[in-house]
């Protein structure tokens, strides 16, 4: 009993709980959370401090959300005693549905109760009523000993199915993706009514006329991927169930090759099943989809059972809904990113290769960016033109894995941008404190990490090489490959930005990049691994970048990518590269196999 009064408060999150019996003259709490004393030690109040009472009085559900404010209870002394305020009781129930007392919730100020911390409490309230009803059984044992023990199995099934409940509830609640709700479902229903294969297949298309069977990464059901897709009208039990929004139980392999299309058949046999049941996801308008259940042997579905499956399709359900509207927004929010990330520009003198790589947790959105265009130069008094010969590049890490990061990171790509072109010729610093600025006064509230920097062709004698001009606000220090092999970090670097540090005066940084030269700029989601220090990814970076810098650097990028982030990064990864080449008129000075410049 006290169990279920700390299920209570955590599931429903109350600082009261109560297991309270009524009895003639008093009520009992053989199970209770928060109470004070004297009550707590007592276990026991008069009826004159009782709001249970009116639960068995009237035989249902008592929910109020003020106390103070109900003619039934306002007088009670409950109240000022208990401190009860808010108030949601369910009933407490024997075999013969005598109601015993009360399963209840209680807020010390007024509160409105949603219908999901409703329903959780009347499944623990069933689960209570269940345990209380197998006391109940044990004391009779002597006189009814055989029916004692059948009735104590009966009921602690039940009790064992209602913490099957519990626990969909529990862990159905913090799956995000359609997979994880999937899989999720498959452990839950495994141990307790042991199937050997669990499946969930969803309605899908503008019409919602067609099914859509999620398939198990493992490959565990190859028959999943051969038949994934189907109409809604076709001949399988699934779309049986989806259509006409019932539970439909298929018995044997007769009575399926009698009722149902030859495909359910070969996927029915395929699977080695005797039986099944499948069970509709109750949506808004129509069935989200069916969930299958089925056995390698004969499985007799009663009418407990029948109900308990139900009620795991409505928790399923309602993973489904949340799972498609987070991949709804994901989606939006990737094509969203993506299209900022523009094609990079051609420049005469300098080679650029990019990539993107998403999170492998699809649910993750990143505010990572990298971005190049070519400046207009103070000579030209801001006017951009086909002979501008300065080029800008950035990368950055807007904090935040959701929407809202996407769009800041949009907002401050675009900015950087702005203000390169309002001040031309004042350098990337410039730039950066100009975008804080805004950043600040406007109340964009984007925080982060970014380097921005120009590059400049140098003149005579230093021809082919180009300056790099870089300021960097707290971000990985991006890695150059000189012509020699060597690998160097530029570790030169200011404050990440955020608005609410006092205005910084940011640093300018310079470097020449001699013929042969590659610089690779990086975001912290391919240097940050398990088991793996940041420092020692960004040295292992390093090496690949001077191992494979003779191939083309979308390889070059590839490659670092694969062997350092490896394919299950938890974070987005923007690389952005830029090689100089040695020039056409002086052959064989590049490196082994280096590309000529583009145009």
């Amino acid at each position: 009993m006290e169990r279920f009064a700390r299920l209570v408060g955590a599931v429903v999150g109350v600082p009261v709980a109560l297991v309270s019996l009524v009895e003639p003259s008093r009520q009992v709490f053989p199970g209770m959370l928060g109470l004070a004393e004297p009550w707590a030690g007592k276990r026991e109040t008069p009826l004159t401090h009782s709001l249970c009472q009116h639960v068995v009085t009237e035989g249902r559900p008592l929910v109020l959300t003020d106390a103070r404010e109900d003619a039934r209870t306002c007088d009670s002394l409950a109240i000022p005693g208990l401190g009860v305020v808010g108030y949601a009781g369910m009933p407490l129930t024997d075999a013969d549905g005598h109601v015993l007392g009360s399963l209840c919730a209680i807020d010390t100020r007024p509160r409105e109760w949603t219908g999901a911390e409703l329903g959780l409490l009347e499944d623990l309230a069933a689960a209570c009523s269940a345990e209380l009803r197998l006391r109940i059984v044990s004391r009779q044992r002597e006189a009814a000993r055989g029916e004692a023990a059948t009735s104590a199995g009966r009921y602690r099934l039940s009790l064992e199915r209602s913490q099957l409940l519990l626990r969909a509830a529990d862990a159905l609640a913090d799956t995000t993706g359609l997979a994880e709700v999937s899989e999720t479902v498959r452990h839950l229903v495994t141990g307790d009514l042991k199937p050997v294969y669990v499946g969930l297949v969803l309605v899908e298309g503008v019409r919602k006329t067609r099914l859509r069977r999620l398939v198990d990464a493992r490959g565990s059901a190859p028959m999943e991927r051969e038949y994934e897709r189907y109409g809604l009208d076709s001949g399988w039990p699934t779309a049986r169930a989806a259509r006409e929004n019932r539970t439909i139980t298929v018995g044997s392999e007769a009575e399926l090759a009698r009722d149902y299309a030859p495909e359910a058949v070969a996927a029915f046999n395929s699977l080695g099943l005797h039986s099944a049941v499948c069970i509709p996801l109750p949506g808004t308008v129509i069935p989200l989809g069916t969930l299958v259940l089925g056995w390698d042997d004969a499985h007799e579905i009663d009418i407990v059972e029948q109900a308990l499956l139900a009620a795991l399709a409505g928790y399923t359900a309602r993973a489904v809904e949340r799972a498609l509207f987070v991949d709804s927004r994901v989606t939006v929010a990737r094509q969203m990113q993506e299209a900022m990330l523009t094609d990079l520009p051609e420049v005469p003198g300098i080679e650029l290769a990019a990539l993107y790589r998403a999170a492998a947790t699809t649910d993750l959105v990143g505010g990572d960016w990298y971005d190049a265009y070519r400046l207009p130069t103070a000579s030209q008094g801001g006017e951009d033109s086909a002979t501008a010969d300065e080029l800008a590049v950035s990368i950055g890490d807007i904090t935040g894995h959701d929407m809202r990061a996407a769009t800041l990171m949009g907002q401050v790509r675009s900015m950087l941008r702005q203000a390169d072109l309002d001040h031309p010729g004042g350098g990337p610093a410039r730039a950066v404190t100009a975008v804080e600025h805004a950043n600040s006064r406007l109340g964009i509230g984007a925080s982060g990490t970014l380097i921005h920097a120009h590059l400049r062709p140098c003149p005579e004698p230093e021809e082919a090489s180009w300056e790099l001009r870089w300021t960097n606000a707290g971000h990985p220090a991006p890695l150059v490959l000189l012509p020699g092999g060597s690998v160097r970090r530029l570790k030169d670097h200011g404050m990440l930005f955020f608005p609410g540090l006092a205005p910084l005066v940011r640093e300018e940084y310079r470097h020449l990049l001699p013929p042969g030269s590659v610089v690779l700029f990086y975001t912290d989601g391919l240097v940050e691994r398990t088991g793996v220090s940041m420092d020692e990814a960004i040295g292992l970076a390093g090496r690949y970048l001077a191992d494979h810098a003779g191939r083309p650097l979308t390889e070059v990028l590839e490659t670092i990518a694969d062997r350092v982030a490896g394919g299950d990064a938890g974070d987005d990864i923007a690389l952005l590269a830029l090689r100089i080449p040695y020039p056409p008129a002086l052959p064989g000075r590049g490196l082994p196999g280096a590309p000529a410049a583009r145009g």
